[in-house]
């Protein structure tokens, strides 16, 4: 062989070499993102040759995928009641997805390992490759129970209900919402559109303000200052009495923390239960100086706060703030300065109440069963923390009743049934009206469900003590009649 030919040989080996690698390195390292690649037109047409499974609450389909005439196109998605479940369900568009659609994505579309006995007998028999259907928690009753409430408030807020036993999610409502279906159709250019379109609203209707937003929690906060305070001396209950003057100065200020619009506590020394009743806020910032920022903190903690939640959506961090001074941690502990809560958060701590003081971790998800109906998955409900004693439990579900039942939760009564509250009034830094909480479970002495209400500005023209008993609480006891009376 000359030179000149093996020259040649050797290039070309060389080349083929390099093909090889380039290859394997396509195959093996950029498959996913080239898979992922906007400009994949085969992934795009992918995305709708395949059924995906439903997502269903309460044995009513909330997402399905319907065939179509298109052969570009085979099934497209469908959300019967849209807006009512927009953000339980998400969207799935041509490029991307949220919530459920999101989270439970390889299940939905058939991908899961946890589906490879039913592709492989797909493959053996035929069968066209079929997604899994997602059963979620929702209680179809709470749900447009809250939406409907809520709505007509004519306010941006959030409801989310939890069992309390379990943590499985009854009802998750944000508002403003928006329809998935405008997001999932196969014209790109309308999606995308419409997309920005809901991404640029200043009401920001994509956002999940029950697992997606802090806010300050006012006055329902004092639940914890209260638990906090009770599990540092058993011997307190809802009888001792505590001072509450009507201004309480703040240590190393020139500034008193005043009582709602100025108004006295009772005679100046109050029982718990009074102080909880009428919400006074001097008892409760001094039960937190006293108590001190790293008892007031861990009590935090034990009802879940600083821990990362997905049910499966991720939710926000909530936040009880950074020690700083007295002053600070006073206001703190009437639920306002640096304190953040997410809707869900109070939601759980209610639950955890309600449940002997031993909160579950939440949960959407129930079901996981393939095209066949055959179960694939089931959830385990599972303890997150034991926030604080059995015994303080019930100390502080006898309070939480006698707010309903004698304080500023009256609006939240349902005939029939016990219901456990806290209202709470969260001033805002921006100088807008302050927004309305109510937190409650019910029936009290065996909870079937534990809620959050938020309503943003809520709390606007309003002039008694705790304005989220006039704007938050019937919305609760909405939902509550839904679940509990028939």
């Amino acid at each position: 062989m000359n030179s000149t030919l093996k020259r040649v040989s050797v290039a070309c080996l060389a080349m083929f070499a390099l093909l090889m690698i380039n290859v394997n390195f396509l195959q093996a390292v950029r498959a996913e993102e080239l898979r992922a690649d906007a400009r994949n037109v085969r992934n795009f047409y992918e995305r709708y040759s395949i059924e995906r499974g439903r997502i269903i609450a309460g044995g009513k389909v909330i997402a399905q995928s319907v065939e179509t005439d298109s052969k570009r196109f085979r099934f497209i998605r469908q959300y019967p009641d849209a807006k009512l479940y927009a953000h339980v369900t998400g969207f799935f568009s041509p490029e991307s997805a949220s919530a459920i659609e999101a989270s439970e994505n390889k299940l939905l579309d058939g991908s899961s390992a946890d589906l490879l006995l039913r592709r492989s007998i797909d493959l053996f028999t035929g069968e066209p490759t079929k997604g899994a259907n997602v059963e979620v928690t929702i209680n179809p009753k709470a749900q447009k129970a809250a939406y409907d409430a809520l709505r007509q408030s004519g306010k941006r807020g959030a409801v989310i209900a939890i069992e309390p036993k379990t943590g499985a999610i009854l009802a998750m409502v944000s508002l403003p919402t928006y329809d998935p279906t405008e997001l999932s159709g196969t014209d790109k250019g309308k999606v995308f559109g419409r997309y920005d379109e809901l991404a640029k609203d200043k009401d920001q209707p994509l956002l999940n303000r029950a697992i997606g937003q802090t806010y300050p929690p006012g006055s329902t906060f004092k639940v914890v200052t209260m638990a906090a305070y009770l599990e540092d001396d058993s011997s307190r209950g809802p009888d001792t009495t505590v001072d509450a003057p009507q201004n309480l100065p703040l240590p190393n200020t020139n500034i008193s923390l005043p009582n709602y619009g100025g108004a006295a506590c009772g005679s100046g020394s109050v029982t718990l239960t009074y102080a909880l009743e009428r919400s006074c806020n001097t008892p409760f910032g001094k039960m937190g100086m006293e108590l001190g920022y790293d008892k007031m903190n861990e009590q935090t903690e034990k009802f879940g706060m600083g821990t990362q939640i997905g049910v499966p959506m991720r939710v926000e961090q909530s936040d009880f703030g950074k020690e700083e001074d007295k002053a600070a941690l006073a206001m703190a502990s009437i639920g306002q300065r640096s304190n953040r809560m997410t809707p869900l958060q109070m939601a759980m701590i209610a639950a955890g109440i309600a449940n002997g003081g031993t909160v579950m971790k939440p949960y959407l998800v129930n079901k996981i069963t393939d095209a066949k109906g055959d179960t694939i998955d089931e959830a385990d409900p599972d303890e997150l923390t034991d926030a604080v004693s059995e015994e303080t439990a019930g100390k502080l579900r006898q309070m939480m009743v006698s707010v309903v039942q004698n304080g500023t939760a009256n609006l939240a009564q349902v005939p029939g049934v016990q219901v456990a509250g806290k209202t709470g009034t969260a001033e805002t830094a921006d100088g807008k009206p302050p927004h309305a909480w109510f937190i409650s479970f019910a029936p009290a002495d065996d909870p079937k469900i534990a809620l959050a209400v938020i309503v943003e500005s809520g709390a606007a023209n309003v002039g008694a003590e705790a304005t989220g008993g006039h704007t938050a609480a019937p919305i609760a006891k909405a939902v509550l009649e839904a679940v509990l009376t028939k």
